[in-house]
């Protein structure tokens, strides 16, 4: 990271309902808190709930001249349908994070690209809240990124989570802490 030109694109996807604009809103206010520069698009099918959902987040040393993400260098994946619109464009020796808990196939992609399969599902029940699985699949991300540690991503859940919702911190902290044990112990899959 002690890079001159540090320049990451992102696109998490899965359904409405799967927190995918809330996920991406954290890492863009986790990335501010660091005084990196960032862009932060969110987009969702009008059916809301169920319906499709992505957020294309970017992360840069320097000006960002479009939110527009085509070619990510990561992706968090938290459904099937979303695996295979978005896995075929993560650019070569990037990485994939995908919710292992709903998909169930291999993905298509470049041999290149890590592959981090999380049970994210699984272990957001562990915890008795289903809801945070995308906080798990954030929390593997940062891990197996190396860009942020699951600390700063707390810090920053209370300025983008609602305050009636500030009761869910505890478990969505332990849901970051849990993702990133899981990609600490995960071997890199190409």
């Amino acid at each position: 990271m002690a890079q001159n030109s540090f320049y990451e694109e992102v696109i998490i996807a899965g359904f409405g309902g799967q927190g995918i604009i809330l996920a991406g809103k954290l890492l863009a206010q986790i990335a501010m808190k660091a005084g990196k520069e960032v862009t932060f698009m969110p987009s969702y099918g009008a059916e809301m709930r169920g319906g499709t959902a992505n957020s294309m987040v970017i992360i840069a040393d320097c000006a960002i001249a479009s939110p527009l993400v085509s070619r990510p260098d990561s992706a968090i994946i938290m459904n099937k349908a979303s695996l295979n619109k978005f896995a075929p464009r993560i650019k070569n020796n990037g990485l994939l994070v995908m919710n292992s808990s709903l998909i169930d196939s291999e993905p298509d992609v470049d041999e290149s690209i890590d592959i981090l399969a999380v049970p994210a599902d699984d272990i957001a029940v562990e915890l008795g809240s289903q809801r945070s699985a995308n906080m798990v699949a954030i929390g593997a991300y940062l891990q197996r990124r190396g860009l942020f540690s699951p600390d700063a991503a707390a810090n920053s859940l209370p300025d983008v989570l609602a305050k009636r919702y500030h009761k869910t911190l505890p478990v969505n902290t332990e849901a970051l802490r849990r993702g990133a044990e899981f990609a600490k112990k995960a071997k890199a899959k190409k």
